[in-house]
């Protein structure tokens, strides 16, 4: 099975969770609403049917692979949004590419599959574009040769 989805606008990563001067810990705001987006997106195009469901005990390792797509700057010259656009200048800018991992696979998990753990494969590809968006796509891990 394979699952793919398109988040609209450029892409986020996740926030570290804060501390008030309580103890108390929360997760900031515009994680949140990202993490929702994310939800909003798998379950608009594949409802609870989507979900890649384990064989008995044994769940299937994933692999996920993730574009990140950057709005190009206002501020780039003419050379560098034709460089930026051929993917000869690379968006080495935050968010970094861990943390957009982070984001999309704890926003699926329970949702897409059972466990984020079960990813046993992740790429995450950052690029400029003029349409900014994060595409994800999951599969289970075939060990047919």
């Amino acid at each position: 099975m394979k699952l793919s989805i398109v988040i609209p606008g450029n892409p986020q990563g996740k926030a570290r969770a804060r501390t008030c001067k309580t103890g108390h810990s929360y997760t900031p705001e515009n994680t949140v609403l990202y993490e929702n987006l994310i939800k909003m997106s798998f379950l608009e195009k594949y409802g609870a049917r989507g979900k890649i469901k384990s064989q008995g005990k044994q769940k299937p390792a994933l692999k996920m692979e993730i574009y990140a797509g950057f709005q190009i700057p206002k501020s780039f010259s003419n050379k560098d949004r034709i460089a930026a656009l051929s993917g000869d200048l690379l968006p080495t800018k935050k968010p970094d590419s861990d943390n957009i991992a982070k984001v999309v696979a704890d926003a699926l998990n329970g949702i897409a599959y059972d466990d984020d753990a079960q990813i046993a494969d992740l790429t995450v590809i950052k690029r400029y574009t003029e349409d900014p968006c994060v595409k994800v796509t999951i599969e289970e891990i075939s060990h047919d040769l």
